[in-house]
């Protein structure tokens, strides 16, 4: 018998939609892996082990790697406080290379020669899974038929009610990816620049704006740059964002629209829904500006950007990425403190930070009040000087010499 293919399924609408097609064309067993980055309860979980074997596949393999994509992943883009255009925490090219090494890994497992994506030629994912999944098992053939033999999704529905196979929910509307580090959504109005997503099809905070809550106040700590507590309570990395999305979620907070550029060259638009991310990274910013010196901040932008074109791309296992990761790790010795924070609906406000290494309090200085560390002279002085290089622009730009 031939080796299976393993299929990477997320239970959307095209790797349904492959289950049977693979399975029909090739004459091979399809074995259906889903890789749980966050999003998942048990009943989901269920449900897509139910829809993979109805589908045709002659196995369903979930792996469970949420801690795995925090502690290789997610923690150091809170250290770089990474955001595409300066709003989109990368919610899901965060997910695509760890998924694509699991999935290679269990290919292997299974002694399988072939993996299939439903990744279509027009995004950015058929990019991120096969440039990680040469880099994680340079021997495998991958099969992508979305991408090479392009079919619409009104066409794999009819493909698959005309053989009695069920529809993933949203049918052919949305295409939906959620993940520990949220959620994205796609849809005819992402194609444009001009129109909104309609509230039906957010998924985290649908309807979130339809009664005005109550503001809320709580309290996130960290150590060493990692989340540890939410309002007093130690919990575990991926238990701390489970509850930051639910808490946070309820405000309509971390939702947005992303417009920028695609790894293929052109513009691109999704939406997404980023709870926990929203929190943590305006938290982790506002406490790293207590502690680390001006320099360190300047640098460690440059190197989180590097780092997030290398998530946002697929490049993860690109052997830079562990140099940048051993920069962004080094940053975070003394990012220990705790944060006050303040939801309202569709608002997240930081309203103060403490920590022992706090720079403000080390100061004899208060600033726009006490001096402290130098005297008035010592001010004058520092301000003619700082004031020089523009005198002499301003005096050589006018003709005039030296006084």
């Amino acid at each position: 018998m031939s080796a299976p293919i393993v299929l990477a399924f997320s239970g959307g609408l095209d790797t349904s939609y492959l289950v049977p097609k693979l399975a029909e064309e090739s004459g091979r067993e399809v074995v259906a892996v889903t890789v749980d980055t966050g999003g998942l309860d048990a009943a989901a979980a269920g449900d897509l082990e139910r829809r993979a074997r109805a589908l045709g596949a002659v196995a369903f393999r979930r792996v469970d790697a949420r801690a795995e994509l925090f502690d290789r992943v997610l923690r150091f883009l809170i250290a770089g406080n990474v955001r595409r255009g300066g709003t989109y925490p990368i919610s899901v090219g965060a997910e695509r290379a760890l998924q694509a090494e699991v999935v290679a890994r269990v290919a292997r497992e299974l002694g399988a020669t072939a993996v299939a994506h439903g990744s279509t030629a027009a995004g950015n994912d058929q990019v991120r899974f096969e440039v990680a999944l040469r880099a994680a098992a340079p021997g495998l053939e991958i099969l992508a038929p979305i991408r090479d033999e392009p079919v619409s999704r009104a066409e794999e529905v009819a493909f698959l009610e005309a053989r009695g196979l069920p529809v993933p929910p949203f049918g052919a509307a949305y295409s939906v990816n959620r993940g520990l580090w949220g959620t994205t959504i796609g849809g005819r109005e992402t194609l444009s620049s001009e129109t909104p997503l309609p509230e039906e099809a957010w998924v985290v905070t649908r309807g979130a704006f339809a009664t005005p809550r109550a503001p809320e106040r709580h309290a996130l700590a960290f150590e060493r740059g990692l989340p540890v507590a939410w309002d007093g309570e130690r919990l575990a990395p991926v238990a701390l964002l489970e509850r930051l999305e639910r808490d946070a979620g309820r405000f309509g907070i971390g939702r947005g629209i992303h417009l920028g550029e695609t790894i293929l060259g052109i513009k691109g638009r999704v939406a997404y829904e980023a709870p926990a991310a929203e929190t943590i990274l305006a938290a982790h910013r506002e406490l790293e500006k207590l502690v680390l010196t001006g320099r360190q901040l300047r640098a460690k932008e440059t190197v989180a950007a590097l780092y997030g074109d290398l998530v946002h791309e697929g490049q993860l296992l690109e052997p830079v990425g562990r140099d940048l990761e051993a920069f962004l790790a080094s940053s975070q010795a003394r990012v220990t403190g705790g944060v006050q924070l303040l939801f309202r609906s569709g608002q997240l406000f930081v309203e103060g930070v403490a920590s022992p290494h706090s720079l403000m309090k080390a100061s004899r200085g208060a600033y726009g009040e006490v001096a402290g560390e130098w005297s008035g002279a010592d001010a004058k002085g520092f301000s003619r000087i700082v004031a020089l290089a523009g005198e002499l622009a301003a005096r050589a730009a006018s003709g005039e010499g030296a006084p």
